[in-house]
């Protein structure tokens, strides 16, 4: 179900995630929350770039058609 590019939004979202976690908690408030709002831009790039794909899978099939 998953693609190899998936992985790669899903561990950098992840590592943003640890990464504001962490400065949050060790640094600094404001730099963990500007971090951590990276976490839902990443995903949201994610999605687009699956429904990109899946749009071109789909528009490929109907020109086999």
């Amino acid at each position: 179900m998953f693609q190899k590019v998936d992985y790669y939004f899903l561990c950098a979202a992840f590592a943003s995630f640890v990464a504001s976690v962490a400065l949050w908690f060790l640094v600094n408030h404001d730099y963990g929350a500007y971090v951590g709002i990276w976490v839902p831009s990443i995903l949201a790039l994610w999605v687009g770039v699956r429904v990109t794909l899946l749009a071109s899978a789909i528009n490929n099939l109907n020109r086999r058609k």
